[in-house]
């Protein structure tokens, strides 16, 4: 939540599949390989812009941060809606004619008709004949930690460290554009750099400086990297937010799917929260279990956040995230999904379907493709919660004012 590839990851990554569902699914569509075939072009009376389920002050937010990042872009620059190469110019427009509307101080309703008017709108192509995108949700953690390292915080987060090297094949190819290598110098080499096992449990960066912070739980830690940013509680009293800076180029390898495939936890009852449960009641599994999954994240500290892929920060509710091979960076988007529904215990007891605009301002290391999409929930128990639980189908609109 980078290019914070938005390690602001949600449920999925540690499934590394979806549920399902007892009849058969719906079939999936032939592979999506360019931004040309992600969406199509629907009728806007098809979209139920209507129901959007919650207030305009954050909506608001969310686009003036979007307008902060296509403020930053050069002129000439083009974004992809679908088979458009839309001139910023144009993808700007849209977010300010939007914002516009919104401080018109219409009814849902009456914004939804002046958006039909006014807008285009294109459908993801999803990840199956019926268009679907598999939603899973990420949030802000906060966590206690020490500025100096002691008995209690003794597991270190880590800032970029100085022998990391990022290599852009693309200057040396033109069929590598977009393709990056990370690694280390050895010798007149570069090599892949550190595993998680290597710097965890071998001590690789013991010494070299680059601690930010320090936290008590490993498993926390191992969570605060999943979400890609959080804050830190200092006894102080003070705070520190960190943000995604960097990983160590490693492939994510699922935890969940690792404790789902040795019977570690019913595959019907996997969520972060479960995850979290066996590996406190089995701390002698858990650097094993953790070590699963060699990639590895660096933090640097931040004064507003978290911070997306776009570097502008996220809204709670209002900020997804997406592939950015495929969807348009800082767009403005509507989303058909479920949400869930909480007894006074905090216990989830249903799901109950919503509409929602939101701003396409993030990215994530396991949602790839047309078919994926991460919705930022924001900080506390609630967002805690439902990201650690959302796995829903549903749909991803973008909207494009008329040219």
């Amino acid at each position: 939540m980078s290019l914070r590839i938005m390690w602001g990851w949600a449920f999925i990554l540690f499934l590394g599949f979806t549920f399902a569902p007892a009849c058969a699914p719906p079939r999936a569509p032939a592979p999506v390989t360019s931004p040309k075939q992600a969406l199509t072009e629907i009728s806007p009376q098809l979209v139920p812009l209507e129901k959007d389920d919650l207030g305009r002050n954050l909506l608001e937010q969310a686009v003036r941060n979007s307008l902060r990042y296509y403020n930053r872009l050069p002129d000439g620059t083009h974004i992809s809606f679908g088979s458009q190469k839309v001139p910023l110019a144009r993808a700007k427009k849209s977010l300010e004619t939007f914002l516009s509307l919104l401080e018109g101080n219409h009814s849902w309703g009456e914004l939804a008709e002046r958006v039909r008017e006014k807008f285009v709108i294109y459908r993801s192509v999803g990840r199956n004949e019926v268009q679907e995108v598999l939603f899973t949700g990420y949030y802000e953690p906060t966590i206690m930690g020490s500025l100096v390292p002691d008995d209690h915080y003794r597991f270190p987060i880590y800032g970029v460290p100085n022998d990391l090297v990022k290599i852009d094949l693309g200057s040396f190819r033109e069929k590598y554009q977009g393709v990056h290598l990370v690694g280390r110098h050895e010798g007149n080499r570069v090599v892949p750099y550190y595993s998680r096992k290597e710097i965890d449990s071998d001590g690789k960066l013991n010494g070299t400086g680059c601690e930010l912070v320090w936290v008590a739980d490993p498993v926390e830690r191992f969570f605060l990297q999943i979400q890609g940013s959080g804050v830190i509680r200092l006894l102080s009293g003070d705070f520190v937010r960190i943000n995604y800076a960097a990983s160590n180029g490693w492939p994510y390898r699922s935890i969940g799917k690792l404790m789902i495939d040795r019977k570690m936890i019913p595959k019907q009852a996997m969520s972060m929260q479960a995850i979290r449960r066996y590996l406190r009641k089995h701390p002698e599994e858990a650097a094993e279990i953790l070590h699963h999954n060699p990639s590895y994240v660096f933090f640097r500290e931040v004064e507003e956040g978290p911070m997306g892929s776009i570097s502008v920060p996220l809204t709670a509710g209002r900020s997804i995230a997406t592939d950015p091979q495929f969807f348009p960076r800082g767009a403005l988007a509507f989303i058909e999904c479920e949400k869930p529904i909480f007894a006074q215990d905090g216990v989830i007891i249903g799901w109950k379907t919503f509409g929602r605009y939101v701003l396409n301002q993030d990215a994530g290391g396991a949602i790839r493709g047309p078919g994926r999409a991460d919705l930022f929930w924001g900080n506390g128990p609630y967002s805690r919660i439902a990201a650690g639980h959302l796995k829903h189908p549903g749909a991803l609109y973008f909207l494009l004012v008329k040219d």
